[in-house]
């Protein structure tokens, strides 16, 4: 059982600007040769400007480049020439984001494309025609036109990334219950945590192994009252857990009132209002090393009897029942995620 990751800066919003190419300009040109006193039109046509696209790249899990580059701009169109050459069509601008990002409007509330699978290619802005040359416009009448037209201006707008993690299972709790404990408790030898700091708060995202599959779990800094509204900069981070499958709750058994933490954060993730409160759970009491195992077991009864569900025992830092728990995550993924029955669970156990 492994858990994998690598240190890098975390970004999860950022501004950009995005400009389409302009179509090129139509050419007035007349054929002018040898022997050919009156040479009709050949003025070609203007190229297309190139159009923005935005890529889900799955090789990407943060928008920091975006921090170094804001503005992305396609080509423009080239001009028509004589002898009939339509001019050249701009290149495209290919902006790529990592699974899982949004494009939202400058007003931060409109969501415009959500991106949700790997390789995904969405043309988002269109590039301009590019104009008419004077061939175009020749006729039996107007044998030797001198109109042409410019080409069609590209489009602009301004307009935010923001990045949703796409993971497996999100850890919720109070500050200080021992998720990030039990995080580095999923290895057994020293692991390697992502440590993706946002202000002074560092979420954790790792790679657990568990039997014959891999899962993902993010580890959300703690919540607190409040955190629906913004309070601890909690509705950006109960953000990362809305595409998760299953929510692990972790709660220090070693506090007075657990039945007020356990619907503390349940309040949350009912006001916050993403169908977060609607997910699988799985409840774990952590610290049970902490009071010893008549006391923890105590605990443990008291408030499964009052919230009528069931609740499981964890040392994070003795690694008391982890392997269990990782391994009913599991099974819990594969029946959200991939429609997995029971009969298939076997490839779970420890």
């Amino acid at each position: 059982m492994t858990l994998k990751g690598e240190n890098m800066k975390f970004l999860d919003q950022a501004k950009i600007y995005i400009q389409s190419g302009k179509g090129g300009a139509g050419c007035v040109s007349f054929r002018r040769e040898k022997y050919i006193e009156f040479g009709g039109p050949d003025g070609g046509n203007g190229g297309k400007g190139g159009d923005v696209y935005f890529e889900a790249a799955p090789t990407l899990n943060t928008l920091i480049d975006f921090r170094y580059q804001q503005h992305f701009k396609a080509q423009n169109g080239q001009h028509g020439q004589g002898r009939n050459k339509t001019g050249a069509g701009g290149d495209d601008c290919v902006i790529r984001v990592p699974v899982g990002t949004q494009i939202i409007d400058e007003d931060k509330e409109t969501v415009l494309m959500d991106l949700l699978e790997p390789e995904q290619r969405i043309k988002f802005l269109k590039g301009g025609d590019g104009g008419f040359g004077n061939t175009h416009y020749k006729s039996a009448t107007n044998q030797a036109p001198r109109k042409s037209t410019p080409g069609w201006p590209g489009q602009e707008m301004a307009v935010w990334l923001r990045l949703k993690l796409i993971a497996d299972v999100g850890l919720v709790g109070l500050p200080n219950a021992g998720k990030s404990t039990f995080l580095a408790a999923c290895s057994n030898a020293k692991p390697k945590i992502a440590d993706y700091p946002f202000t002074t708060l560092h979420p954790n995202l790792g790679v657990v192994r568990a039997g014959e599959y891999d899962y993902v779990i993010a580890d959300i800094p703690g919540l607190i009252e409040g955190a629906h509204e913004g309070q601890g900069l909690g509705d950006r981070f109960l953000g990362h857990v809305e595409r998760t499958s299953v929510l692990l709750h972790i709660i220090d058994c070693t506090q007075d009132d657990l039945v007020k933490a356990y619907k503390t954060i349940r309040h949350e993730l009912t006001e916050y209002d993403a169908g977060l409160e609607d997910k699988p759970e799985i409840i774990v009491l952590n610290k049970a090393d902490a009071l010893g195992e008549e006391l923890s077991l105590d605990q443990k009864k008291t408030l499964s009897d009052a919230i009528g569900k069931e609740v499981m025992l964890m040392s994070a830092v003795s690694g008391q029942n982890v392997k269990e728990i990782l391994y009913k995550l599991g099974k819990t993924v594969l029946k959200e995620k991939l429609g997995v029955a029971d009969d298939e669970e076997g490839k779970f156990e420890p």
